[in-house]
Order: C-alpha cells, then structure tokens, then sequence
C-alpha cells in the first residue's frame, strides 16, 4: 500500500550537485541557509536524495528550491515533493500538511491530482484495527471519494478505487464488530441499527452477508417474524450457497417459517420497509 519511491512526472535529469559525505546535519543545514544554488541543480540533487531514501536532506533541499527559486516552476513542484518525502518517511501529518497547502496555493496546478491522491494516501497508511476509533479510516474514505469524483481517467483514480474498497470493507467492519457486542449484550434494537447500516451502506463489502444473518437472528429475538423472513429471503437470493444463509435457513425453518417461498416481488417490499434504501 505504499508509493513508489520515485515520482518521474516531476523529476529531471540533469547535473547532481555534490554535497561533502562527511558534513554534519548542522553543517548541511548552514550550506542550505546560505549557499546560493542554480534551481536545476538544487532540485536534481533533492531528487537523488530522495532515492537515497534521505528523506530528511531531500526536504531541506526541496525546501531550498522553494526559498531561493519561489517564482519558479520547480518551487511549485517542490512543494509537493516534499509532501512526498514526508510520505515515504511515514510523517503522514506533514505529508498531508504540504499536500494541503500546495492545494491551497495552485489549486488548478499541473501536480493537483497527485496532492489530492497523497491526502488520500496519507490518511490509508494509518488506518487501523476495527477494534479502534475509525475516524482515520473515515478521513480515508473522504480523500479517495475526493480523488474519483476530481480526476475520474486518472490513473491515481484507479488506484483510489481499489483502496476504497478496502475502506469501506474496514468501515463495514467497524459496524458489525459494535453491531456483535450489542447482540451479545441483549442490546438487540441498537444491533439491528448496525447490521442494517451494513446492509444499506456497505451492501457490496464482505460483510453483507453476515449482516442479514444476524438481522435474522435479532428479529427473531423480538419476535418480527416477517422481518426476519424478508431479510432471510434476501440472503438466500442474493448469497445462497453462503455458510450464513444456511444457519438463517435453519432458524427460520425451525420457526415454520420458509425464506424460499417468498416471492421476489413481496421480498423487495418487505426490504424496502425494513431497510429504505437497501438492495
């Protein structure tokens, strides 16, 4: 799930500027503040350092291109490669930060859709486990939602897409592992508001199924019997050969209750009533 470590549309190929091995970090720091340095060559040289993976030097001296070069075509580009760098050393804040403020700057420029992709990037690479808050996973789907709605033929769209569906299965996720707790806990209302957000929100995940198997099983704990048989009818139309419409097939039965004998039509409007919305 991580970029490559080079970025071709903003690099260029020309002369390396050299830069004494033995220098100390503070000693580098001062040559940065007062040496004055031909953009292309600061630039070019910011660029080798990054495939150095130097992510530090390379945003100094991304930094310097900006400070002594600011008009310049290279000072924007620059902007956004910094944010890069801070991607690749896993400084999501700052990478998120300088893609955020190159935006703000050139909102209409050439390097535009790669800032909005490593928002999105930034944000991906720090998701977590269900187990935790989620609000990352949520800025997550936000920033790649942004990336395929701006730049639809992109190829960063592409990948967004991909990432998305990731996302969404994490968010799903979240969702039923609340939506257990409460069924465990006899908490059985605030478990049919999960299952079905699950089933309305994130129908294509992988939690889908699962999900109409436990509303099954709550509206049977409380006694809704054409709920749970609409919705078992739909698990069984849409996931019949799945190991969860084979247990909500059994309890059904066990009530007299048939999913298979629902019509498709009367099953639609029964999901209708049940989950507005939900497919």
């Amino acid at each position: 799930m991580r970029l490559s470590s080079k970025f071709p549309i903003l690099l260029i190929a020309t002369a390396a500027l050299t830069l004494t091995a033995c220098q100390s970090r503070d000693k580098r720091r001062q040559e940065l503040a007062y040496v004055e340095r031909p953009v292309e060559a600061l630039y070019n040289q910011a660029a080798t350092e990054l495939d150095k993976r130097d992510f530090d030097q390379a945003v100094l001296l991304f930094n310097e291109v900006e400070r002594q070069h600011p008009y310049s075509e290279w000072a924007r580009r620059s902007m956004v490669m910094t944010a890069f760098a801070h991607y690749q050393s896993r400084n999501y804040d700052e990478a998120i930060s300088g893609a955020q403020r190159y935006l703000a700057l050139h909102p209409g420029g050439s390097e535009a859709e790669y800032a909005y992709y490593l928002i999105a990037a930034s944000y991906f690479d720090q998701i977590t486990d269900v187990g935790r808050d989620q609000a990352t996973t949520e800025r997550a789907r936000d920033a790649l939602v942004d990336v395929v709605r701006r730049f639809p033929d992109s190829q960063y769209a592409r990948d967004a897409s991909v990432k998305l569906d990731m996302v969404r299965d994490q968010l799903a996720g979240k969702e039923m592992t609340v939506g257990r707790w409460y069924l465990r806990n006899n908490q059985t209302l605030s478990a049919v508001n999960r299952f079905r957000t699950v089933v309305k929100t994130y129908e294509t995940t992988s939690h889908a199924p699962e999900a109409l198997h436990r509303l099954v099983e709550a509206y049977l704990t409380l006694g809704l019997r054409d709920q749970a048989l609409a919705v078992g009818s739909t698990l069984g139309y849409n996931y019949p050969n799945s190991d969860w419409y084979k247990m909500s097939y059994r309890l059904l039965t066990n009530e007299g209750l048939d999913p298979e004998a629902l019509d498709a039509e009367t099953r639609r409007t029964l999901l209708q009533r049940i989950i507005p919305g939900g497919k």
